[in-house]
């Protein structure tokens, strides 16, 4: 019981802080665009996704350990756990300082690795950026195994309490900072010392709430090699993620500048936002995932029920952003960030809209990963990500961020969409029920989808008002008729629930 609580509250935590998260930017990112201008915006916005390969050097091993950890914790050798942390402990800081000395390597390059779009002042800024994400990134490497060991121990409530107080401290440090002037460095050099506070309590929490132990003793380094051969194809999955997901602003960086990085990173944001409200539900439920796969007997039949119970959940909450912000989305987009971000709005659905495939189904991604089934998906997934490369450049020359976005969106469709549900059937999901259940839900759509076209085609007002008005009107209308014409009846007894709790 205890367990079924830590998921539910932090199911519910991870969208209050996803709520939260997206209430802070809508007051605190335009504030942070106009207070940097759009061309440090845009370099900070490169610099950073540009540092974040850095964190590939993960190679695997986080999701690696939850395996590995589930494993011993099952057959209650705690001395197996102790030695492990211990193993895990080692390769982390080894793995920190190598990207340590990678990264000052890189710092050298800078002029050659951002290429002649940039002016010499924001090489300068550049270079200075660069060094402080090389190091946040180096201390937050060894510290990983304590957040890992937190999530392993499915202590959900503690990492969503945290990560909300620092997202409601954030601005009220960020903002005055910037107003001084001390623009983009300050806002790096905040975050190195927010990962350090939060890598401290994390460390506090295992030691003292969790007991942790960590031997250094009987290390089974001969394990190294099948964690390296399982971490391997993690890895190759992370890199993908992060081809499709970030290589887009080094490009577009590279071949237009730093103001058509802005407004692509403005559409990266929201889309990032998008992305977040798919895995606030299924990360809570990694260690369940691994555990039926240790433990059941007819694992497929419990992962297919798991996959459409949490992918209809998924799909209903991401349904209401992704068609409401396809109707007032360019209002959004320009009230928001400014009328020189109205070409984010069309970015972002070119993003968002092929992306919902594999976000209510990101459970089969856990699924693979524990059953030690994901070797085809990383190799596939990597061959389509480059192919996604050599078509965005092109695209990306001719309509800058928009061409960007097309490559990766047809690297999502045909590699999420077409080739990965025939691997999930070859492996004895049902994904045929399971798109059979989302078919279902989708009725629920038909009337808010209809308003939503009258919005669109009538030009609504340009003010906060009004939007924040349509947003109501149309999210109520929304639920309402996915009640009546969608949810099933479990759907439905949360929903009351919910209803209510409000009530009262």
């Amino acid at each position: 019981m205890k367990k079924v609580s830590q998921i539910k509250g932090g199911a519910i935590l991870s969208y209050l802080s996803i709520g939260i998260s997206n209430l802070v930017a809508i007051v605190y990112t335009p504030l942070m665009i106009r207070l940097l201008g759009q061309s440090e915006y845009g370099l900070y916005t490169l610099v950073s996704s540009f540092v974040a390969y850095l964190g590939l050097m993960d190679f695997g091993f986080g999701s690696t350990y939850m395996r590995f950890y589930t494993q011993y914790k099952h057959t209650k050798d705690e001395k197996k756990v102790a030695s492990l942390n211990g193993m895990f402990f080692m390769v982390f800081s080894l793995i920190g300082v190598l990207a340590l000395v990678c990264g000052f390597v890189m710092c050298r390059y800078t002029d050659a690795i951002f290429g002649s779009k940039l002016t010499q002042s924001e090489l300068a800024t550049a270079h200075t950026l660069f060094i402080l994400l090389v190091i946040s990134m180096a201390i937050t490497f060894p510290c990983k195994l304590f957040q890992v060991y937190i999530n392993a121990n499915e202590r959900f409530i503690f990492t969503k309490t945290v990560n909300i107080i620092k997202t409601m401290v954030n601005p009220f440090i960020m903002l005055p900072l910037l107003m001084l002037g001390y623009k983009s460095i300050a806002v790096v050099a905040v975050t190195l010392i927010y990962n350090i506070v939060i890598d401290i309590i994390n460390i506090y929490y295992c030691f003292c709430k969790l007991n942790m132990k960590i031997s250094f003793r009987n290390c089974e380094f001969s394990l190294l090699k099948s964690i390296a051969g399982f971490a391997f194809f993690v890895f190759l999955g992370e890199i993908v993620d992060e081809i499709n997901w970030n290589v887009d602003k080094f490009i577009i960086g590279r071949t237009s500048g730093t103001i058509a990085v802005a407004v692509y990173g403005v559409a990266s944001q929201i889309s990032l936002y998008y992305r977040q409200f798919s895995t606030a539900i299924s990360s809570v439920f990694v260690p369940r995932i691994n555990k039926i796969v240790a433990v059941e007997k007819d694992e497929n039949k419990s992962l297919t029920e798991l996959m459409i119970r949490v992918g209809r959940i998924q799909y209903i909450i991401l349904g209401l952003i992704v068609t409401g912000f396809a109707f007032v989305g360019k209002l959004f987009c320009v009230l928001w960030a400014g009328p020189e971000y109205l070409d984010s709005y069309y970015i972002t659905l070119v993003l968002i809209i092929p992306a919902t495939i594999p976000l209510i189904q990101n459970i089969g991604v856990n699924a693979l990963v524990a059953k030690n089934k994901h070797r085809f998906r990383s190799v596939l997934y990597f061959i389509i990500s480059i192919f996604n490369v050599g078509l965005s450049i092109p695209l990306c020359i001719m309509w800058e961020g928009l061409g960007a976005a097309i490559g990766t969106a047809f690297a999502v469709i045909l590699g999420n969409g077409f080739i990965i549900n025939w691997y999930y059937s070859k492996l004895g999901l049902d994904i045929s029920s399971f798109w059979k259940s989302i078919l279902s839900l989708s009725k629920g759509m038909i009337v808010p989808l209809c308003l939503g076209v009258a919005m669109f085609i009538f030009d609504l007002p340009s003010n906060w008002l009004v939007l924040i008005g349509s947003i109501l009107v149309y999210s109520v209308i929304y639920f309402v008729s996915m009640y009546f014409l969608g949810f099933n009846e479990e759907e439905k007894g949360y929903f009351r629930v919910i209803i209510n709790k409000i009530k009262r």
